[in-house]
């Protein structure tokens, strides 16, 4: 399973922006998909994930703020972000999750975003 993900950037704080995550190669046994967030100094934290029944989850502290959609015939997930604030500055990190004979876990390279006060 191969992820990339696309869509970062620099926003100023209150603006929208969103990320992209393809997923290619063996999808078979994918549950679901979803993202991660490390800001710098600080741990990587979940925030966000859509499953095939596209039902998602997210992190509390977001209060709304980000979405999570999927394109099936794609294999995408998109994480539409609005009222962005200097607190979401972070690499964000795609990740899908394979239940097989055991549970794997695959990881994009990550996309910085960077918002500005």
């Amino acid at each position: 399973v191969h992820l990339v993900e696309s869509g970062g950037g620099l926003v100023q704080a209150g603006g929208s922006l969103r990320l992209s995550c393809a997923a290619s190669g063996r999808l078979l046994n994918i549950v679901d998909m979803g993202w991660y967030r490390q800001a710098p100094g600080k741990d990587r934290e979940w925030i966000a994930l859509i499953n095939r029944d596209d039902i998602s989850n997210y992190l509390d502290s977001l209060e709304g703020r980000f979405i999570l959609s999927r394109d099936g015939p794609k294999n995408t997930v998109y994480l539409q972000m609005t009222s962005v604030k200097p607190e979401d500055t972070a690499v964000y990190y795609c990740y899908a999750r394979e239940v097989e004979h055991r549970i794997n876990t695959y990881w994009g390279q990550g996309t910085q975003v960077t918002v500005s006060s």
